[in-house]
């Protein structure tokens, strides 16, 4: 594990001021004997609370997590290493990366993709608690398609990855180093984005195999990708880069061979995107965000209470989520 640097007077310094504005408040947590917290803004929608509602009720355990939405992530890890029943913090937008100086340690899939969406705690020598960072969601997007997908064609083959941010990040982890695809063809309207995502693995000496794609003429002359995660909000797009940015999926798409898989992570406020609708119609199969979700959400629960998840308590929760899912989707 990497130890992470303490912060600055300075920052300590600016951290008090923004707190005296803080929009934080301390969550509702009475009804709970120990609880997880899952920090971000905005996480309203969030289906995170009701999978971990489904583990421990069904492991006989009155825990749970509670949403922490706010901008003020100071407070909130103030407040996180104050309470001495928490497990853990699920870690979401803007803070995936700003998380990082607040913790100890990373573990390696967070140090390796250089965003953060799980805080745990292990008891150092001297007894104290120390909070550590990795990435689940790399755990997330991998067993999506392993249990959804049947054979592991993507092997030795180029991945693809739509999107800029810490889930692309991951994904780009997923896909290269869990997958064993060959390359990794990243896909955004931003340009400053994949460059920093790109910088980031080459700090590491692991930027190798990552191509930015860039012009329509590339999508049309590199070999296809044989899988695919688009981890991007369902928008229209309306400005060049946008424009272009969709026309290079769709011809990795059309180009792709039949039956190869996709990872729609977006399922708010529903599953069935402008991208899924391009995967499907150019032959595709899709495998919905909420798998992923479900998977990162099963690996948390393991770092924070330590209790292995069978493949029949997996289905079981998995079905409780994707009907709770369901219901929302029919209101």
């Amino acid at each position: 594990m990497a130890t992470i640097p303490h912060i600055s007077k300075a920052a300590s310094l600016h951290e008090k001021q923004v707190r005296s504005k803080s929009n934080f408040a301390e969550p509702s947590v009475l009804h709970l004997d120990r609880r997880a917290y899952l920090v971000g803004n905005p996480i309203a929608h969030s289906q995170s609370p009701t999978l971990h509602h489904a583990i421990y009720s069904s492991m006989g355990k009155r825990w749970g997590q509670v949403l922490a939405e706010t901008d003020d992530l100071a407070a909130f890890m103030q407040y996180l290493k104050s309470d001495t029943r928490s497990m853990g913090s699920g870690v979401t937008m803007p803070f995936k990366v700003a998380v990082i100086p607040y913790l100890d340690e990373l573990e390696a899939a967070g140090q390796a993709v250089g965003a953060i969406n799980t805080i745990f705690y292990r008891n150092g020598p001297d007894g104290r608690r120390r909070y550590i960072g990795t990435n689940t969601d790399v755990i997330g997007i991998r067993d999506a398609f392993l249990n959804n997908v049947t054979g592991e064609s993507w092997r030795g083959r180029p991945g693809l990855v739509v999107g800029g941010g810490g889930t692309c990040r991951a994904a780009v982890y997923a896909l290269r180093d869990l997958l064993g695809c060959s390359t990794v063809y990243i896909v955004n309207r931003d340009k400053a984005e994949v460059d920093s995502v790109i910088m980031e693995y080459a700090s590491k000496g692991s930027a190798q195999g990552l191509i930015h794609v860039a012009t329509v003429q590339e999508a049309r002359s590199l070999p296809p990708p044989s899988i695919a995660v688009s981890a991007v909000p369902d928008f229209a797009p309306t400005t060049t880069s946008e424009l272009t940015a969709r026309q290079i999926l769709q011809i990795f798409l059309q180009r792709g061979a039949a039956g190869s898989p996709l990872l729609e992570m977006c399922y708010h406020p529903s599953p069935d995107t402008a991208i899924s609708t391009l995967a499907n119609n150019a032959g595709w199969q899709v495998v919905g965000g909420i798998e992923a979700m479900i998977g990162q959400g099963l690996a948390q629960a393991r770092l924070w209470t330590g209790v292995e998840i069978d493949d029949h308590l997996r289905q079981s929760i998995s079905q409780k989520v994707k009907d709770v899912q369901a219901q929302r989707h029919k209101l």
